[in-house]
């Protein structure tokens, strides 16, 4: 089989090809730095959640660079990253799952758990590590993931001492929600986390402080690291006998990996941009999440457009008028008809949720040095 070429960058893809349809770059390089990134600075395991991003080259990258833990929500997922890493420590935290799913998630290091029920359903994992999921009315996301898992800190005293009294490798979970900012957010949950396990008299094993690590999307990239350090200081503040540690980054871990090529199709009288590709494709996720303004836009031969910035309005290449981003994209007011426009940072759920909707959508990844 004839192996696909490995181009230096995005705009020199665009200046050499012309593509006239939405393509998505990624770079290995990029992701594994990230990696290490993670593996170097959090205080405990780094397991990937797949589901930001289940393509092979993703997660072999990844295993390339050291992450031996995968976040794994579905026996698809599960069988995505067997099919790469057999050895691969694989943690089920999707704490709903039906009786099929359970029976294909066997050989599985960890498990999630917010109600009796599905407890019930793990015996057959047998003694495994069974985390109960803890939800607090914690702000600094951009949403909440409480609103569908978890429970309050008087079910979890309750939940945590089943856990154990079946025999089974006592921890708690959380998630502080995507696209959190404040570290102050996993130190509101790590006590609570540490008085659970208090009031219940159950040592935890580990503590999986979740993902929700900010991507970059405005203004400065975020500060990884001053998260870590906190997590670290509050388990050690919190707990007499400080539990292992485990995060399981999804978008903070592949976003800056991937940017996504559009082409401006029309410029319309009022400034309106119609791009080539829009929320039934990658740019899916921007209907529930603030939009971004790392944006370049390019003119057809690879040279930066440098006009002023100037909001517009920018739909999707569909015929259904829906296919709108929600928030105004900055364009250079020299902006034209055939431009290319280069959306950085688009490595999380853009390919993991886009459709083929009219036939439009991103075809498979071009590889890159460098983004």
């Amino acid at each position: 089989m004839r192996a696909e070429p490995y181009w230096l960058d995005p705009v020199t893809h665009l200046r050499r090809q012309r593509p006239d349809h939405a393509v998505m770059y990624f770079s290995p390089l990029v992701l594994q730095r990230q990696a290490r990134r993670f593996i170097d600075g959090f205080p405990g395991l780094v397991t990937y959640a797949v589901k930001a991003n289940a393509r092979a080259e993703v997660l072999v990258n990844l295993v390339a660079a050291g992450v031996s833990g995968f976040d794994v929500a579905s026996p698809s997922e599960i069988a995505a990253v067997r099919a790469v890493c057999p050895d691969a420590a694989l943690h089920y935290n999707n704490p709903v799952r039906s009786v099929q799913e359970v029976a294909a998630a066997v050989g599985v290091q960890s498990a999630s758990v917010d109600c009796v029920a599905e407890l019930d359903k793990l015996a057959p994992l047998g003694g495994i590590e069974v985390s109960v999921r803890l939800a607090l009315p914690v702000k600094g996301a951009a949403y909440d993931f409480g609103a569908k898992f978890g429970v309050g800190p008087d079910a979890a005293v309750d939940l945590l001492r089943e856990v154990a009294a079946r025999g089974h490798v006592p921890a708690i979970t959380f998630h502080p929600g995507t696209q959190c900012t404040d570290p102050e957010a996993w130190v509101a949950y790590i006590r609570v986390a540490a008085e659970v396990s208090a009031r219940a008299g159950v040592p935890l094993a580990r503590l999986n402080v979740g993902g929700g690590f900010a991507a970059h999307r405005h203004g400065d990239a975020p500060d990884l690291e001053r998260v870590f350090a906190r997590i670290g200081e509050a388990t050690r503040a919190h707990f007499p006998q400080p539990p292992a540690l485990v995060c399981e980054p999804g978008r903070a871990m592949v976003a800056e990996a991937f940017t996504l090529a559009t082409r401006v199709k029309a410029l319309r009288p009022n400034g309106a941009v119609f791009l080539n590709d829009g929320i039934y494709g990658a740019l899916s996720e921007l209907r529930d999440i603030c939009g971004s303004d790392r944006v370049q836009v390019l003119e057809a031969a690879g040279q930066p457009r440098r006009g002023a910035p100037v909001p517009r309005v920018a739909f999707g290449p569909t015929c259904d008028s829906l296919d709108r981003l929600p928030e105004p994209v900055p364009f250079p007011e020299d902006t034209a008809e055939g431009d290319y426009v280069l959306f950085s940072g688009m490595g999380a759920y853009s390919l993991a949720i886009a459709t083929r909707f009219n036939g439009y959508g991103v075809g498979d990844p071009i590889t890159v040095a460098s983004l």
